[in-house]
């Protein structure tokens, strides 16, 4: 049953109910075992953070804030500052010291708790550049202090000053004070498009959106979360409240580049996940399907045909499948299905919440093949992430982004704009009330600056607005329908299109750098570095072929004419990805300016 009760009490409330089961587990890299924390030790942890918090001194509505990986203490912070009302701001683990003074000096934040060595030092160097900063309190009990730190305080010693629960009287007293309308969270967009703004998410919204996704998605206690993408992100902070409010078990998986080893470890039901995921994964499959036997090859890429069949042309539409292809199906599910989703460590899937960006059309059609029921959505940090999602139990098109859930006003404006109200859309930007007033007109409707259209009561979009490309010669380019497409290719990692006031689309390819280099050798192309590699004549034909094929269906003017493979992945650290690892057009343009005038030259 779903718990709606609100944020500051629902950790105690649940333990009420389901006591020494597990609430939480993680990974403990010391012993490369998985350690679990009950719903009562959760509760207990949660109370000691809001009476340390009193301790310090927190405020009704306070600022504090959280730069760390994904970690259970990350989460009974949260919810230990719900608990006394005052207002959470995650940081990302990757942040850069610009980017935390920023937030910090904009959020006037006294108390910051870190992670593990880089969140420390990254957070101890900006601190005579935050007036309001007073201390860090550290998670990792390895983490070397500098030893001119005399302010920092690690969590076992933060949570000695709640012990006893001093002021418990206090924190109830606060906890039933909460407001609907009382900020719970300050969410820092990744900032593609320039200064990063906070989204002010409310009680209010996360009471609506809890039960709203809870309607239309199958979602239980027995079910076990992985928790893969940083609670930063709305998506998984969302999700993760929803699936606490229904008791269900989170294994918090640490570090993002280990996933495919955790999820082989915990075999999880669900995972919130973004489609660069499954494009990793449907990647490896294809480069399995493509390296093996004659016969293995003929009959994986059967079964993959006969999942399609079965599940995306019957199954996801709500139609009957004939009995022949039903046998045929169970026994590839039996078989060759089965093995592939025990060595990805989905066996027990139930469900998987998908979206973040656009996901390309092979690989939803492929993570359905499996049996794998991708649950496809849209939504943004200004609207509690999810504003539709494919419903269970409806009929669902590859391609849309599901339902508009129960609740959400929507309605198209210029250039075919989703805009909405409802109780799950922010009511503005922290401290920014011009920035606000561009997102939110008079009438109250937000301007999500994604265009769309619905059809058979299922959200499509379209395009971002603020990302189409104009060449010179007055033709628009979609960059992200073309870079969906091509990111499903084996041998593409990433790729930007270029296009904006010039005068046809280029790209700049990052390759998968492994798979090329052994196509070389089969090739018998000699080089010596990767450079060379991505400057060999014969290499750059071969890509450009791949995208050529996979390009047809596009308008001739919308086409890749030509392309500059990089030697080396966009970084966060020059700028060219968020965060969420989102690319920044503008720097990148910026940054590979003489490759890309090289493009063009005659």
């Amino acid at each position: 049953m779903l718990n709606t009760s609100s944020l500051s009490v629902l950790i105690h409330e649940q333990a009420k109910v389901y006591g020494e089961r597990t609430a939480l587990s993680y990974r403990d890299y010391t012993d490369s075992s998985w350690h679990t924390i009950s719903w009562n030790r959760f509760s207990q942890m949660v109370s000691l953070v809001s009476n340390a918090l009193l301790k310090q001194g927190v405020g009704v509505q306070e600022n504090i804030a959280v730069f760390s990986q994904n970690k259970p203490e990350s989460v009974c912070v949260d919810f230990g500052a719900y608990g006394i009302r005052a207002v959470s701001i995650p940081f990302y683990a990757t942040s850069s010291e610009a980017q935390i003074q920023y937030m910090i000096n904009d959020a006037s934040i006294r108390f910051v708790f870190v992670g593990e060595q880089y969140q420390y030092d990254t957070a101890f160097r900006v601190l005579k550049l935050c007036p309001t900063l007073q201390r860090l309190i550290i998670f990792d009990r390895s983490v070397k202090k500098n030893p001119q730190d005399n302010v920092s305080l690690y969590f076992d010693e933060f949570l000695q000053q709640g012990e006893g629960f001093p002021f418990a009287e206090e924190v109830k007293k606060r906890a039933a004070s909460v407001q609907p309308d009382d900020t719970a969270n300050i969410l820092y967009t990744s900032g593609t498009t320039g200064v990063s703004k906070g989204v002010m998410l409310t009680y209010r919204m996360y009471a609506a959106a809890i039960p709203a996704n809870d309607h239309v998605m199958h979602l239980t206690d027995k079910d076990v979360i992985m928790c893969f993408l940083p609670f930063t992100h709305v998506f998984e902070r969302a999700w993760s409240y929803w699936c606490l409010s229904r008791g269900c078990q989170l294994a918090i998986n640490l570090k993002p580049q280990d996933i495919q080893m955790t999820l082989r470890e915990v075999h999880p039901t669900c995972m919130a996940a973004v489609p660069r995921f499954w494009e990793k994964v449907y990647a490896g499959v294809q480069e399995k399907i493509a390296t093996s036997s004659a016969m293995q090859r003929k009959l994986m890429q059967d079964a993959m045909a006969v999942g399609k069949r079965y599940n995306v042309d019957y199954i996801m539409k709500g139609l009957v499948p004939p009995v022949q292809l039903k046998l045929r199906y169970k026994f590839y599910e039996k078989t060759i299905i089965s093995i592939l989703k025990k060595t990805l460590g989905l066996e027990n899937a139930h469900f998987f919440p998908t979206a973040g960006a656009a996901i390309p059309r092979e690989v939803e059609e492929f993570v359905h093949a499996c049996g794998i029921n991708m649950t496809a959505g849209y939504g943004l940090t200004e609207t509690t992430a999810t504003v539709s999602c494919d419903w269970h139990d409806y009929p669902v098109s590859i391609g849309s982004v599901g339902r508009v859930l129960d609740g959400i006003e929507i309605k198209f404006g210029e250039n075919n704009e989703i805009l909405l109200k409802g109780d799950t859309i922010t009511k503005g930007y922290y401290r920014k009330a011009e920035v606000t007033a561009q997102a939110i007109d008079a009438e109250g409707w937000f301007h999500t600056g994604d265009s769309g259209y619905i059809k058979d009561s299922e959200l499509f979009l379209t395009d971002r607005i603020k990302d189409l490309f104009k060449t010179s010669n007055g033709k628009y380019i979609s960059p992200q329908a073309l870079e969906s497409k091509f990111v499903v290719d084996r041998f593409i990692d990433e790729i930007a299109i270029i296009a904006d006031e010039r005068k046809f689309v280029s790209a700049l390819v990052i390759p998968d750098y492994k798979l090329l280099e052994q196509w070389a050798v089969e090739n018998a192309i000699s080089v010596g570095s990767r450079e060379e590699l991505c400057n060999h004549p014969l290499v750059i034909n071969m890509v450009l072929n791949r995208i050529s094929m996979l390009q047809q269906e596009f308008a001739h003017y919308e086409q890749v004419k030509r392309i500059t493979l990089l030697p080396k992945p966009f970084s966060m650290e020059k700028g060219e990805l968020t965060n969420t690892l989102k690319m920044r057009r503008p720097v990148i343009a910026q940054n590979y300016k003489a490759l890309i005038d090289k493009m063009y030259e005659e």
